[in-house]
């Protein structure tokens, strides 16, 4: 990258440094998650779709929240016809038929309101990883199989309204959970966005006709012009012009190119019209060969275990044990099959507790809130909750560490001039040009309240840089190449080291005679100093990771305080780097705001965007810092911290009634007359279930 230092800053060449490294930007991974984790519970698969990702998701939401409020209107006549509820109440509603309409009832329950959880269970099963679905599939299934069996002549108390209120919440914190997360992620189809959808193809004669991409074929001609976006990669035969490529490579500032030069697809033209010969179309493309890597990360992130699923697993193998140990020593104990079977469905369904379905999901949905009060949009939760374990940080510099913009950070003014001058002569012709140096000085004459003089015949030189008269005065602003092709004297010094420090330098030349120089930089931002710092003070690692040049990556770190840097790295070396660190064994959190840190973003155990970025970063990253402060980095690490806290303790209120429970319901105490009754069940759980929500609103940032 680091090209010739005069050409360094040919008007534009320059800036290399810049670079962005945008790229790495993850875009996609992100998608990628959510679907992987879908949510939750893991693994998931919550019915039949999760594998296939994100366009259902919003159909999933849609789908649970129908599911809940059908379930939950059938589940009133199902509690009022229960006799078990009646006798609670202590009333009786009982009439001829009754258990018949109230069987109907629960089996749609079951079978509409149940038919996620239990297909999730089917393939849990099949995967042989017990979770959520196959306790919640467990417990149903043995409720409304027993209590289908009282209706039709087994003795014993049917546990229909037990069956339709486990249903009617295990939904409702599905849904909760599913609305919190957010709609997956639609990374890929934000990178194919940056592609137009047509391209004006050339004819024999020259004429331009208007063709959707596909029908394009290499060797075509292709004309481009300025504003638009190149349709492919190609090279250039015909017309000069800047092109940004920072969505795509990071490089900051728009490249000048012109004959022979190639250039990529989704790229942006911004002066001069273009005539270009496809060289690569469709999946050869750089753009299509980043959606591939994107995709891959996504696909190789492992299945994130949750913590509730890991306490379902434990559940189900104890509710089978439990269950089983209570059928055997009733029997044992010279009991009848029916009561042995109604205390082990007793166990079985108690095992089940309806907290647990709304532990995780309250505590989401709380923790999503307070984050994006602060301006953090969590798309993954559960590499959100990861972020706790973190050791390192790696940034992309520009944009992220840096605004992306360029400032005046020096200006030697030669001997008679004061800096102003040098500043306001500059300005005031720079206020004419479109481009990132011009802009950088005019912001830096404006922060000073310098005043512009008139100007008059302004002109642009390409690759050499401006002239214009200011207040009568002939004022040029010129690249090194200038100053060296006209044998004009200055400090080689000072202009060295400057550009070691991969300044952009431009000399400022009164009436042909050199005045000055203007050295301008990519702008530190002051929070990515204070997030540093807090980072190290936590003990974590932080690490620079860019495509610029080592002695800019230098210069920043060293203002910065970060000690370990890896500069010149391609966009798609960027996920190597990150697995590199990885395989120390470290956590690893990526910030970056481009294209070409979508794989990288995608590889990180966390891909944190900067808002500020592109669409494509932030559908691919697992959080999006929405104000593009570094700070929010650490905030989000510490709310991850406190989530997970409110979790765990969740998760304890929501199986602890469970060690008190289960043994009542076995009837461990039926020798000295107490015997859990299924009511008495049903006001525990419902006690467990409001502590949890209570708790989970107590989550404070």
């Amino acid at each position: 990258m680091n090209r010739e230092k005069d050409s360094k800053h040919e008007h534009h060449s320059h800036h290399e440094h810049a670079d962005h490294d945008h790229s790495k930007h993850s875009s996609h991974d992100h998608v990628h998650h959510h679907d992987d984790h879908d949510h939750g519970h893991s693994d998931h698969n919550h019915g039949d779709h999760g594998s296939h990702g994100h366009h259902d998701h919003g159909d999933m939401v849609k789908d649970f929240k129908k599911r809940f409020y059908i379930s939950l209107i059938l589940t009133i006549p199902i509690l009022a016809l229960s006799p078990m509820i009646q006798m609670f109440l202590g009333v009786d509603w009982r009439f001829t038929g009754d258990m018949y309409i109230l069987f109907a009832l629960s089996t749609v329950v079951f079978f509409y309101g149940g038919w996620p959880f239990i297909t999730g269970a089917i393939s849990e099963l099949k995967d042989k990883n017990p979770g959520m679905m196959t306790l919640i599939g467990l417990a149903i299934a043995i409720a409304y199989g027993y209590s289908t069996m009282v209706v039709f002549g087994w003795q014993g108390d049917q546990l229909f309204w037990e069956l339709a209120t486990l249903v009617d919440i295990m939904l409702l914190g599905h849904w909760i959970e599913m609305r919190s997360v957010m709609g997956a992620s639609n990374a890929l189809e934000q990178l194919v966005k940056l592609m137009p959808n047509e391209a004006h193809r050339l004819d024999e004669n020259d004429q331009a006709e208007d063709v959707p991409l596909s029908e394009l074929k290499n060797d075509d001609r292709v004309l481009v012009k300025p504003g638009e976006k190149i349709p492919v990669d190609g090279t250039i035969l015909d017309g000069k012009s800047a092109i940004d490529e920072s969505m795509l490579t990071g490089e900051s500032v728009p490249v000048e190119k012109g004959k022979n030069d190639e250039v990529i697809g989704g790229s942006v033209n911004k002066e001069g019209s273009l005539t270009i010969q496809v060289e690569k179309t469709g999946e050869d493309s750089y753009l299509s060969q980043v959606i591939t890597m994107v995709r891959e990360a996504q696909e190789s992130k492992s299945r994130t275990q949750d913590l509730t699923n890991r306490a379902a697993k434990w559940l189900f193998y104890l509710a089978l044990a439990a269950g089983f140990l209570t059928f055997v020593v009733w029997l044992l104990l010279g009991f009848s099959i029916d009561v042995a079977v109604q205390r082990m469905v007793t166990v079985m369904v108690i095992t089940c507790p309806h907290a647990l379905g709304l532990a995780a999901p309250l505590v989401v949905a709380v923790s999503t809130a307070i984050s994006a009060k602060k301006g953090l949009l969590i798309r993954n939760r559960a590499n959100f909750e990861g972020a706790r374990n973190l050791n390192a940080v790696v940034f992309d510099k520009t944009g992220t560490l840096t605004k992306g913009e360029f400032g005046v950070t020096d200006i030697i003014a030669n001997e008679g001039y004061e800096k102003e001058d040098i500043l306001k002569f500059a300005a005031s012709v720079e206020q004419h040009s479109e481009h990132p140096i011009a802009a950088g000085i005019v912001r830096s004459a404006e922060g000073k309240n310098l005043s512009f003089g008139k100007v008059t015949d302004f002109e642009s030189i390409t690759g050499k840089g401006i002239q214009g008269k200011v207040d009568g005065k002939k004022i040029n602003v010129v690249s090194p190449g200038y100053v060296t092709n006209n044998n004009l004297e200055y400090d080689q010094n000072t202009f060295n080291d400057m550009s070691e420090e991969g300044k952009t330098v431009v000399f400022v030349l009164l009436d042909d005679q050199l005045i000055g120089m203007i050295g301008l930089a990519d702008m530190v931002r002051e929070t990515a100093k204070e997030a540093i710092a807090s980072l190290k003070e936590g003990g974590i690692h932080p690490i620079m990771l860019t495509g610029d040049n080592q002695k800019v990556a230098d210069w920043v770190a060293k203002q910065l305080g970060i000690e370990e840097v890896h500069a010149e790295v391609l966009p798609d070396d960027k996920a190597n780097e990150v697995k590199k660190i990885q395989e120390k064994g470290w956590k690893v959190a990526m910030t970056g705001d481009g294209v070409n840190d979508a794989p990288a973003l995608a590889t990180a155990d966390l891909g944190i965007a900067i808002g500020a970025g592109t669409d494509v970063a932030m559908e691919t990253a697992d959080v999006v810092l929405v104000k593009s402060n570094p700070n929010d980095v650490v905030a989000l690490m510490d709310l991850s911290k406190k989530t997970y806290r409110k979790m765990v303790q969740n998760l304890w209120w929501a199986t602890g009634y469970n060690i008190f429970a289960i043994p009542l319901a076995a009837g461990v105490l039926a020798p000295v007359g107490i015997v859990l009754s299924p009511a008495v069940g049903a006001v525990l759980m419902s006690l467990s279930t409001i502590i949890v929500a209570i708790n989970a609103k107590l989550l404070r940032a």
